[in-house]
């Protein structure tokens, strides 16, 4: 039987070309506005996966 990805993971991840996975940074969407310019430009970039959560992540993803 074909496996399904999984759509909430599949739209929470962006894998890159070389099979990295991308997350978005944590505390964006709330009470910006008492938080510092310099913070919150540094909220735009995603960041890598940590190494734990690769594989499980890869498994949903990729079914």
């Amino acid at each position: 039987m074909k496996r399904k990805t999984h759509k909430g993971a599949y739209k929470r991840f962006k894998i890159t070309k070389n099979k990295k996975i991308l997350e978005r940074k944590t505390p964006r969407d709330h009470f910006r506005a008492r938080r510092s310019s310099k913070i919150k430009r540094k909220l735009r970039k995603n960041k890598e996966l940590s190494r734990a959560n690769i594989k499980h992540i890869k498994k949903l993803i990729f079914g």
